[in-house]
């Protein structure tokens, strides 16, 4: 008898060995709380629907997914931290969907050090696309392309009188450098240009300036609740000129931290339409959270949708128990790949992914329109 449960439980630590293994763990650092805390939940739940329905099918090659995720609190360092433990304790085969310019920058050593691929990072900065990080997969186009985007829509309008507004980063000086080649394609200048403190931001002294100046348009460059104190400054300072944002705040979160400064707020857009059902990837990812009793999904949700697709796509051409040089490798190789109307191209010498820009306004619903 004795040797029967002894036999039954070694067969079970044995199964449960299988099980651990089993599990390809990948990881994530982002800012779960602090200014970007709702976008970055929205990212990674979009993330999360198309994980479980993988997981739900018996995941890749047999061996489900489990994401790991860590809360950096938007703080660069935090975040490079955070990307060590993921990395030498929780050894992830991926890092995946982190959140931020200066954040990014931070964990980029550890990649070439550890040779771990970081997929999807939430962050258009051209510094990730040129030159190629050979372990940085971008699944998004890139911040400049926004800002330039933005200025020639508006000159197209007829708003000339446009300023700028931007935070004191690297990820600032990036959409900064979009925005001024933006306006060099339209011969002509911003009537201001900015910046505030990423940590301790304080429109006090900038909003008066931006009233006086009697500008039809400002483009403002920051993330979360910075982004909307800001319109908030501006408009108690009573400027009412258009205000444009960009990709990284294309959240129900953001609109809502917006409160009654929302309508008529334009933000970049960087995948297709969210609640046009016509687009493949918004179709999919649309039924599955209406099959988890969501309404629907938000721009932000579709970034990690798009980013899980891609990752997932790598890790089935990896092969069994993938490993980060098997996952590099695979994801260098893709090509052509549809992820619901939309195809990724990399190559040795381009991770970008996908070059897709649009333009929305929120309405009076607090929805996004285009």
């Amino acid at each position: 008898m004795n040797k029967v449960v002894g036999l039954l439980a070694a067969l079970a630590g044995a199964w449960a060995c299988l099980s651990a293994q089993a599990q390809i763990v990948i990881g994530q650092t982002a800012g779960f709380s602090g200014a970007v805390a709702a976008g970055v939940k929205e990212t990674t739940e979009g993330a999360r629907l198309y994980i479980d329905s993988v997981n739900a099918k018996g995941g890749v090659n047999g061996q489900s997914i489990e994401l790991v995720s860590i809360d950096d609190k938007f703080d660069p360092k935090l975040a490079a931290a955070n990307a060590k433990v993921l990395i030498t304790e929780k050894n992830v085969v991926a890092l995946f969907l982190n959140r931020g310019t200066p954040h990014t920058q931070a964990i980029m050593p550890l990649l070439a050090e550890y040779k771990v691929p970081l997929v999807g990072p939430s962050t258009g900065a051209m510094v990730l696309h040129k030159p190629v990080n050979p372990w940085v997969f971008n699944v998004r186009a890139t911040y400049q392309r926004e800002a330039e985007r933005a200025v020639q829509h508006l000159s197209l309008i007829g708003m000339d009188r446009i300023g700028v507004v931007h935070v004191d980063d690297s990820f600032g000086a990036d959409l900064l450098e979009g925005a001024q080649r933006g306006f060099a394609a339209v011969a002509k200048q911003p009537v201001f240009v900015e910046k505030f403190n990423r940590e301790k931001w304080d429109f006090s002294a900038i909003a008066p300036k931006v009233a006086g100046s009697g500008v039809q348009a400002v483009l403002l460059i920051g993330s979360g609740t910075a982004a909307a104190d800001g319109v908030d400054a501006i408009r108690k300072a009573g400027s009412r000129a258009q205000i444009v944002t960009f990709s990284n705040n294309a959240s129900g979160g953001f609109v809502k931290s917006l409160k009654d400064n929302a309508r008529g707020t334009i933000v970049a857009q960087v995948f297709p339409y969210e609640r046009s059902l016509a687009a493949p990837i918004v179709k999919e990812a649309h039924d599955l959270a209406v099959a988890k009793g969501m309404d629907g999904v938000t721009p932000a949700m579709l970034e990690g949708f798009a980013a899980a697709k891609v990752l997932v796509a790598g890790l089935k051409k990896a092969g069994p128990s993938p490993t980060r040089l098997k996952l590099q490798q695979s994801l260098e190789s893709l090509q052509k790949l549809d992820i619901g109307g939309l195809e990724v191209n990399y190559s040795p010498t381009d991770h970008t992914g996908l070059d897709f820009v649009d333009l929305s306004i929120i309405g009076p619903d607090g929805k996004f329109r285009r």
